[in-house]
């Protein structure tokens, strides 16, 4: 177990908006980190997990967020983001595998957290929301998040995709996992729940072809935005860039996917006037492009 410093306001992209500005900071909780000493998925992988330091304080629940990563990477290198989370008060569980696009391993993160919730051992023990769970992924991961919320029977309430391969580029790539075809996610069965799809505008991951966010249900509460000059890779600045694939860095996208989470798992007003079709902040940010939103209240 280890200490991890909360995210904080960093030099580079600053936010535009009021609501943006206020989950873009950290949140009031200071941060912990476990890594790899939870175990395992029904693959075998651990599980690192960001949690709130006072996590259970005046008797407060946590909801659950659980992460996959992209193809080929390993949740360390979201550290920052999914620090951020924590710091909001969320725990944050990620498998360390570098295919999770069938979102199964996602859920195992949840469950494995239910469990530990039940169990007088844990230090999760007693302090979880079990009922308010999350999933949000990056690239093999958004897939993951689709499909996890697919098949959890409801347990997921909520996902947020981050540059996620639109269908037709996905098909046109050799098999992510071998035997599996996680392209085709099984979107009509997300009948309940909300989702938010993030892409970038220098992304050609999630520029060519029909947009996710358009193959979902059409009654299903959603929004989708692309931040203007981001790559592939920018959610995985720590803030800035040294990967490859990196313009700008993480923190163009802190504040919504926080307010986004706030809104959705903790019934936060403040973030829910960020999503409002027509009148909501991410509509009319100047950072975004390409944005739409069926919430109309």
């Amino acid at each position: 177990m280890s200490a991890a410093i909360p995210a904080q306001a960093a030099p580079g992209l600053q936010p535009a908006g009021a609501i943006e500005a206020t989950y873009f900071q950290a949140g009031p909780h200071s941060v912990e980190k476990r890594a790899g000493t939870d175990c395992c998925s029904s693959t075998g992988e651990s599980f690192d997990i960001w949690y709130p330091a006072d996590l259970g304080a005046n008797g407060a629940k946590a909801s659950i967020i659980t992460w996959g990563d992209g193809t080929l990477a390993h949740p360390r290198e979201y550290d920052y983001l999914l620090a951020h989370l924590a710091s909001w008060g969320f725990v944050v569980i990620a498998p360390d595998l570098t295919s999770t696009g069938t979102g199964d391993q996602m859920l195992d993160g949840v469950n494995y957290l239910i469990q530990q919730n039940a169990d007088p051992e844990s230090v999760f023990h007693g302090k979880l929301d079990t009922k308010s769970v999350g999933a949000m992924g990056h690239s093999q991961g958004g897939l993951g998040t689709l499909n996890a919320m697919a098949t959890s029977n409801g347990l997921v309430k909520t996902g947020v995709t981050l540059e996620t391969p639109s269908l037709s580029l996905c098909t046109s790539l050799p098999a992510l996992i071998p035997g599996k075809d996680v392209c085709h996610i099984p979107l009509a069965d997300i009948s309940s729940g909300s989702v938010l799809v993030i892409g970038g505008t220098a992304d050609p991951v999630t520029t060519s072809g029909p947009s996710r966010y358009d193959d979902l249900p059409a009654g299903l509460p959603k929004a989708r935005a692309s931040l203007i000059n981001a790559s592939h890779n920018d959610i995985q600045g720590q803030p800035g860039c040294t990967n490859l694939g990196c313009n700008d860095g993480v923190n163009g996208y802190l504040g919504y996917v926080t307010a986004w989470m706030m809104d959705q798992l903790r019934g936060d007003s403040q973030a829910h006037g960020a999503f409002v079709s027509g009148t909501g902040e991410l509509m009319h940010n100047n950072h975004w492009a390409d944005t739409a939103s069926n919430i109309t209240n």
